[in-house]
């Protein structure tokens, strides 16, 4: 292996190797107690390998990175429990599990936030198992001239596995990841080209497994037959009937449902609920969807080319999540999940990249929000004062 394989590394240096594993030994809060060895390439894996010091100079480990993906691999790591262990000079230390009959759900002490940048950077300062619901949308792969951020489609998927890895991590155990994606229609740039359909939700399917989902459900969200055709699609073999040509216009997305793996039982979080008056208020109602599909019009907006409708949003939150539970939205755009959620009784983590969502966001507010802005945590933006003023 030489310099030709390395072209294709999305890691390659050490510092970039260092930085990736620190921000995975501060997810196992250990950064403080650790400190790095000298990372290597292994080129015929074409992975780094960055050793893992106690402060004594020990080794006690190591993390292995793709240097092509730039994810962790970790099956080939140094566990969580066993840099523990290692660290308390205890080989084979296991963790005193706590009978779970004295276990309760957690009740996450977090409060409604709206932070501005990279979910995958603030996901890491959010605290591990505070979230009880996760509802959100991703940006589709270049399906719109607005997501044209990712060069290549494997550049897409990586980040979005480094940020359903967070999500995973600040999920409580065996609550829920709602995903809304459907396959996207990339145009084609001359006559020369056929136009490519990617099946997006098939791979997020495979990150979502490998980052410890189970798989529960697939809703089909159901759109009215016209809501397909701005797509072009289908129009071709509308006009000729040939065989071969036919592509149907598509009206649905996805809406997968998965569970954090637990070994308890969804009945476990019902029956252990510390608090059983907010059990019995978030029972849900005659007129609820009894089929995975689910027939709702299509919603859309001025300051955002693809929100989704208030409708889906308050399905997910109501089935999925108790009053008073965390719902979080790492891409939470103009804020449909948080409102519906704060609608709903629940609390919200809304992260958004964009700046102008944001900005919206504050001057929204005061439409729907009903309690003292002040109290909302604001990261890396601030409530303007005229927003303050608006709700007095």
């Amino acid at each position: 292996m030489g310099q030709n394989s390395r072209a294709n590394y999305r890691v390659n240096t050490t510092k970039e190797a260092k930085t990736i594993a620190s921000r995975l030994l501060k997810e196992y809060e250990l950064q403080k107690v650790t400190k790095f060895g000298l990372p290597e390439i292994d080129d015929r894996y074409h992975y780094w390998r960055v050793p893992i010091l106690a402060e004594n100079g020990e080794r006690i480990g190591e993390i292995v990175i793709d240097a092509r993906s730039s994810l962790v691999v970790g099956k080939k790591s140094t566990t969580k429990d066993q840099l523990e262990a290692r660290l308390l000079k205890r080989p084979g230390h296991r963790k005193k599990r706590v009978s779970d009959v004295n276990q309760r759900p957690k009740i996450s002490s977090l409060r409604n936030t709206i932070g501005l940048g990279d979910s995958e950077e603030l996901l890491l300062e959010t605290p591990a198992e505070s979230v009880d619901l996760v509802f959100t949308s991703p940006p589709y792969f270049n399906a719109r001239p607005e997501y044209a951020d990712y060069l290549e489609y494997d550049a897409y998927l990586n980040k979005m596995q480094r940020i359903f890895h967070q999500c995973h991590r600040v999920l409580q155990e065996g609550r829920m990841i709602v995903v809304n994606v459907s396959p996207v229609l990339i145009r084609r740039a001359s006559r020369n080209e056929a136009s490519k359909r990617i099946a997006v939700p098939f791979d997020f399917h495979r990150i979502l497994i490998e980052e410890g989902f189970d798989f529960i459900d697939d809703i089909i969200w159901v759109k009215p037959e016209g809501a397909g055709w701005a797509t072009g699609r289908g129009r071709r073999f509308a006009a000729d009937r040939n065989p071969m040509q036919y592509k149907p216009v598509p009206v649905t997305e996805y809406v997968l449902v998965y569970r954090k793996k637990t070994s308890k039982l969804i009945d476990w979080h019902i029956r252990k609920h510390p608090d059983k008056s907010i059990v019995e208020q978030s029972k849900i109602g005659d007129g609820y969807q009894k089929t995975n599909i689910w027939k709702i019009h299509p919603a859309f907006s001025k300051k955002h080319p693809a929100v989704f409708p208030d409708q889906l949003a308050q399905n997910v939150i109501r089935y999925y999540s108790f009053i008073n539970d965390v719902v979080l939205d790492p891409f939470g755009g103009i804020g449909t999940t948080s409102r519906v959620a704060h609608k709903n009784g629940r609390r919200f983590v809304h992260y958004e990249v964009n700046p102008d969502y944001v900005e919206f966001i504050k001057r929204d507010l005061c439409n729907w929000y009903l309690g003292d802005p002040d109290e909302i945590t604001w990261v890396n933006t601030e409530i303007p004062r005229s927003i303050q003023t608006g709700f007095k």
